[in-house]
C-alpha cells in the first residue's frame, strides 16, 4: 500500500491478523510497518496513518539523511556503535560479545553473527515457501557478495548475501520467494514475475527497499 503524507509518497506494509487495534512502527531502515485487525478498510487505515503524519515525515527525514551522510561505523569495546539486525538497529554489544576484542576482532564477529543469524532464518523461511510454491532446493549456503543478494544455479543451489541479516524479515522473504522461484523459471520472464507476484502481491515494494536502502546494509 502506498500513502500520501506531505509532498511524498510513503511505501506501507500492511500485516492482518485477530489483534483489536491499529499499530505503526517506523523501522529504522525506512519501512512503514502497519498492523491491523483482519477486514480492516484500507481507508482506516490510511485515516490512522495520517494521523501520524508530522511524525513520521519527521523521522523518515532524519533516517534520509542519517543514510546519505558519510561515516564512519563505531567499532569500540564499548559497544556503543549502532548497527541493524532484521531491520532494527541495535547496540554492537547486544549483537555480540564486545569486550576485550579489537576493532578488527569485532568488526570479524559482527559478520559472523550476520553469517549464522542469517542461515537460521533462511532455512526457516525457506521451509514455509517451498511449501506454497511446490519446488524443494537442493541446498543453501550464505556467502558474501557486492553484486546481488542472492542466487539459484541449475543444480537448485541457492546463495544468499550475508548482508541481508540487516534487512526487515519481508525483506529477506522477498529474496527467498524470489529465488526459490528461479527453481521453476531460470529467468525473469512473466512466468516468473507471475509467480513472485502469486506469493507476494507487494514484490515491488521489496525491491525499492532494497535498491534504496542496500547501501546502507553494510559493515
Amino acid at each position: 500500500m502506498k500513502i500520501d503524507l506531505g509532498s511524498q509518497q510513503i511505501e506501507c506494509h500492511v500485516e492482518y491478523s485477530s489483534r483489536k487495534k491499529i499499530s505503526i512502527e517506523l523501522h529504522a531502515s525506512g519501512l512503514l510497518i502497519v498492523k491491523a485487525p483482519n477486514r480492516t478498510e484500507d481507508e482506516v487505515i490510511i485515516h490512522t496513518v495520517k494521523q501520524y503524519e508530522s511524525k513520521i515525515l519527521k523521522q523518515l527525514h532524519a533516517l534520509e539523511a542519517a543514510r546519505t551522510a558519510p561515516k564512519v561505523k563505531a567499532y569500540d569495546e564499548e559497544g556503543q556503535g549502532k548497527f541493524l539486525h532484521l531491520g532494527k538497529y541495535y547496540p554492537l554489544h547486544e549483537l555480540i560479545e564486545t569486550n576485550g576484542r579489537t576493532q578488527g576482532e569485532l568488526q570479524q564477529d559482527l559478520k559472523k553473527f550476520y553469517f549464522v543469524s542469517l542461515k537460521k532464518v533462511i532455512g526457516e523461511r525457506i521451509k514455509i515457501y517451498q511449501q506454497q510454491l511446490k519446488v524443494h532446493p537442493k541446498s543453501y549456503t550464505i556467502e558474501e557478495s557486492q553484486t546481488k543478494w542472492g542466487s539459484c544455479n541449475s543444480s537448485k543451489h541457492l546463495t544468499f548475501n550475508y548482508r541481508l541479516a540487516m534487512a526487515p524479515l519481508e525483506v529477506i522473504d522477498y529474496v527467498v520467494i524470489h529465488e526459490l522461484c528461479h527453481i521453476l523459471h531460470m529467468n525473469h520472464d512473466r512466468s516468473f514475475w507471475r509467480r513472485v507476484g502469486s506469493v507476494m502481491k507487494d514484490y515491488k515494494e521489496k525491491e525499492a527497499f532494497l535498491a534504496r536502502y542496500g547501501q546502507a546494509m553494510t559493515l
